[in-house]
């Protein structure tokens, strides 16, 4: 089946493979500070905060055309160790991994760190995502 997990199910489908989190990303020497200013109002707490490099050759390269895009960022944990047999398809600058694919899916399996579903009609990768995602679901 169709699988795309968003935020917290990205870091849950890790943890289902095997890998772990750091609990407090923040806390680990040369990571930035992944959370949102809960503070802000939506918009801003939703806008792009950094950069992800997407690897060549994925599923979100070809989803993107492209190796680098902004992203929004509203998450305190943070993919330790990868999980058995999930690939990364994306990283932050500071090297965390912010998208996952399991090499085994017969279908559209992706999980992000960030939130496609923000405004996905403002965001080509967004869209690309929920596109492809969608098109799976028919099939």
């Amino acid at each position: 089946k169709p699988l795309l997990a968003i935020c917290r199910g990205f870091q849950e489908m890790n943890v289902a493979f095997g890998g772990s989190l750091h609990q407090h990303l923040e806390e680990v020497p040369g990571r930035l500070d992944h959370r949102e200013d809960k503070s802000a109002p939506l918009d801003a707490q939703y806008a792009h905060a950094h950069d992800i490099l997407i690897e060549p050759g994925g599923l979100l390269a070809r989803l993107s055309g492209t190796t680098r895009l902004k992203v929004n960022s509203l998450h305190g944990q943070g993919v330790d160790r990868l999980g058995t047999g999930l690939v990364i398809e994306a990283s932050a600058p500071d090297s965390t991994v912010e998208a996952i694919r399991p090499t085994s899916a017969r279908s559209f399996a992706l999980g992000v760190q960030w939130h496609p579903e923000w405004k996905f009609w403002e965001d080509p990768l967004s869209l690309a995502i929920l596109q492809a995602f969608g098109s799976a679901l028919r099939n």
